[in-house]
């Protein structure tokens, strides 16, 4: 994967109900966004099966019809998926935090550490007495699957990042000169995230009343599939404001309104809990200014019905208010979609600028093989530059070696002095035939390492479309590697049948690195319903490789 191109930054948010991918370039310190896509999952809430495949399918989609090219990705994961824990620290020396962050960690997540990927950001403390720390916890499995997504669908994720902290970026840098308490209210299709920004301080939860609340009310009431509460809501939803509002002639939209009305209420009381539980327990202000975004908080009356009960301004959230958006952009379609870019707008400035929170949920084998990947290179430049040195004295003892024999030639009275000096220059090229060979074990390895890049790059560029590989397993004969075991899967819309794989395998045949010895080792029929095909085959190398 290539690295971020000068200047251009991709992001990603996936959320429950829909992906978005936003592309920014970055001229002067502050990121333009050029190009988005918007893709709808279409899962009903009360769907178990695997989401992945949506996923990636819609991250393609928006690829393909947008025209973005692959690249790095910042990824935002929900907030309903993470542990958020705020303690505060004793007063103790910078080389200290990290030690009892840990420890902290260990006591505050809820599940064995082990089984997390966690992160923590200094919230304040640097001139008071204690330090407050926010903590973030996410399930391995579940930051594992997003970022397979990511992967599987041709990006190379750079940082994970949590919607709720991408949100408070883009308010922060929004409104540089807040005064007080704002409070934005993120209500998605899952999940809604109540978010408080107030000087220094910073406080989210996650409350499990939102958009889909309101389809599945719906669904209850009309007795419809969600599909088709999702399509009424969107067509008739809106607040009421107690009482009829629609008329006797339109009873759907009566309904549907009072349906919203009850959960928009049960949505206030959680909000009041919050806010209450901000004052009591963060010692933070009642907010002064409510911003309002994601994709549910769009119902008509929504920011009325929050004014009214809050007793406060109530704004919408936009992202663009300092970020610039480039004229190839539809206007219209921008203004109609920027409820939706909170978070890709968070995680752009996370890569243009320093933010007040910088979370990053990367799995640590992802960040192992990425610092490996970078070290690669220095590795390949340490071989020539030992190389290059290797000559530098093999020349400098060669032109050495000459001068002497020419000295040798000229005068006889000298060949005492020669002699004592040849004995040396033996011992020197002895040191020299030993370093020689060690440079020979250097670029050996080298060689190795170059040689097994292009067997996977010769897989890869084999694999038909709807293929990907899950495992690759050398198979060791003494010090011999001849075979290597792989294992893939595909699309069952792409693989439709053993045909396909052996097109594959004909494929890897005929390039220089595999003999007709590949065969194909398991290949299962498709059954009713599946919609991935796992095969494996047995790759014979062409040129054997030996293990030192």
């Amino acid at each position: 994967m290539a690295l971020f191109d000068k200047g251009r930054i991709l992001t990603l948010d996936i959320g429950a109900s829909k992906v978005v991918l936003a592309e920014y370039n970055v001229k002067s310190g502050t990121p333009e966004l050029v190009n988005y896509g918007i893709e709808r999952l279409g899962i009903s809430p009360d769907d178990e099966t695997d989401t992945s495949p949506h996923i990636v399918s819609a991250i393609c989609d928006i690829m393909r019809n947008t025209g973005m090219k692959p690249g790095s990705v910042m990824v935002t994961i929900s907030g309903q998926a993470v542990f958020p824990r705020y303690v505060k620290l004793p007063p103790v020396k910078r080389d200290k935090i990290m030690q009892i962050v840990n420890y902290e960690a260990e006591q505050n997540v809820p599940f064995p550490i082990d089984e997390v990927v966690w992160d923590y950001q200094l919230i304040s403390g640097d001139q008071g007495d204690d330090l407050n720390v926010m903590l973030v916890a996410v399930k391995t499995d579940r930051v594992t699957m997003l970022t397979d997504c990511v992967i599987a669908a041709g990006l190379d994720p750079e940082i994970v990042d949590v919607a709720p902290m991408a949100i408070y970026n883009t308010v922060r840098f929004s409104h540089p000169h807040l005064e007080g308490c704002t409070m934005v209210l993120d209500v998605g299709a899952r999940s809604s995230n109540v978010i408080f920004v107030e000087e220094n301080k910073i406080f989210s939860r996650s409350i499990p009343v939102a958009g889909n609340t309101i389809t599945q009310a719906i669904m209850k009431e009309f007795g419809v599939s969600f599909t088709d509460a999702e399509e009424l809501k969107i067509e008739h939803a809106f607040v009421a404001f107690g009482g009829v509002y629609a008329g006797p002639e339109n009873d759907i939209a009566d309904r549907i309104s009072k349906i919203v009305r009850t959960v928009i209420a049960r949505l206030h009381a959680e909000v009041n809990r919050s806010i209450n539980f901000y004052r009591s327990q963060h010692g933070g202000s009642a907010p002064s200014v409510v911003l309002l975004t994601g994709g549910s908080s769009t119902i008509p009356h929504m920011d009325t019905f929050f004014r009214e009960k809050l007793k406060v301004q109530v704004d919408y959230l936009n992202p663009f208010e300092n970020v610039t958006v480039h004229s190839n952009i539809d206007g219209e379609a921008i203004s109609q979609d920027a409820f939706l870019m909170g978070e890709v707008t968070g995680l752009a400035l996370r890569k243009a600028l320093v933010c007040p929170v910088e979370i990053n949920l990367m799995p640590s084998h992802i960040v192992k093989k990425k610092i490996f990947k970078k070290r690669q290179p220095f590795f390949a430049v340490a071989a020539v530059s030992l190389v290059l040195i290797m000559l530098c004295w093999w020349g400098y003892f060669y032109r050495m070696s000459a001068s002497l024999k020419e000295q040798t030639f000229a005068t006889k009275s000298k060949v005492d002095k020669l002699s004592s000096l040849s004995r040396k220059l033996e011992k020197v090229k002895s040191i020299k035939a030993v370093e020689a060979a060690r440079v020979g074990q250097v670029v050996s390895f080298v060689s190795q390492r170059t040689y097994w890049l292009h067997i996977l790059d010769s897989i890869h560029e084999n694999m038909l479309p709807g293929m990907w590989l899950i495992a690759f397993t050398p198979e060791r004969g003494g010090n011999t590697i001849k075979y290597i075991e792989i294992k893939g899967k595909g699309f069952t819309d792409e693989v439709k049948d053993g045909t396909y794989v052996e097109k594959f395998r004909d494929k890897l045949i005929s390039s220089p690195y595999f003999t007709k010895e590949t065969e194909i080792k398991r290949l299962p029929g498709v059954g009713r319903g599946d919609y991935v095909l796992e095969f494996t085959m047995r790759l014979a190398l062409e040129d054997p490789i030996e293990v030192k």
